[in-house]
């Protein structure tokens, strides 16, 4: 990835910016899963007891209907199972943990008095009443298990979404924008000190430029001055040279 982007300032800017923004999610995401997983740990050891409580429930359900089963007869237990008119209703809302959506399921009418269950007090015996009691409470046990269970499974896909999410910012994202941005600062490095020495030579050149004119000028100004000494007369000659010229008087 680090040799796909071009090394320029803005895109190392740019990286930085990511690189930045990615950690903070980072970071966030971990607080996240850390809390789904208290979370979730907290609802696995409340959907553990509702396990027990439900097998416990299932079997006294399973014994109370057997006995009565045996007492007094299956005509007896089903006639009195179909005379039940309000059956129980079930309401469903929702409630949030940590960003996740889970199911809170209400119900009512699962528990019931004698005169409620629909079948003639006199008509039945206790052995009926016994089951109805225990399967009532099986129906409550397992309401409230559907609840934990599909609170649990849902809590479960987050933290195990959130985990990818972190690993494939840990161990993917950020290595690869580290990378780019040490290679792109590497390669302006490059580019200064290329930069640098390129100014220097120029520098240098233009020194040595400057110097060769300098000494050009100079070694002009002295010719110029030798060439000036040799065209100045001497004064002392030319007074010898108009008296020796003058012929005598006499």
């Amino acid at each position: 990835m680090a040799k796909d982007v071009k090394p320029t300032r803005k895109n190392l800017m740019e990286i930085e910016d990511r690189i930045e923004l990615s950690e903070r999610g980072h970071g966030t995401l971990e607080k996240k899963r850390d809390g789904l997983i208290m979370e979730f740990m907290d609802i696995l050891d409340k959907a553990q007891d509702v396990r027990g409580d439900l097998a416990d429930d299932y079997e006294e359900a399973q014994k109370k209907i057997n006995m009565a089963r045996a007492m007094e007869g299956d005509v007896a237990v089903r006639g009195a199972a179909a005379a039940l008119q309000e059956h129980p209703e079930i309401t469903t809302e929702s409630k949030n943990i940590m960003g996740v959506v889970v199911p809170q399921i209400e119900s009512s009418r699962v528990s019931k008095s004698l005169d409620q269950r629909g079948y003639g007090i006199m008509g039945t015996s206790a052995r009926i009443d016994e089951a109805a009691e225990a399967y009532e409470d099986l129906l409550e046990s397992i309401i409230l298990a559907a609840e934990v269970e599909t609170a649990m499974k849902k809590m479960l896909r987050e933290i195990e979404t959130t985990k990818r999410r972190v690993n494939a910012l840990e161990f993917k994202l950020l290595p690869d924008l580290y990378e780019s941005q040490e290679y792109i600062e590497q390669k302006l490095e490059e580019q200064e000190r290329e930069e640098t020495f390129r100014l220097k030579k120029i520098k240098d050149k233009k020194e040595q430029e400057e110097k060769e004119e300098r000494l050009e000028r100079e070694a002009e100004a002295e010719a110029d001055e030798a060439d000036a000494e040799n065209e100045t007369p001497d004064e002392g000659g030319m007074e010898q040279s108009t008296a020796g010229g003058v012929p005598g008087g006499d």
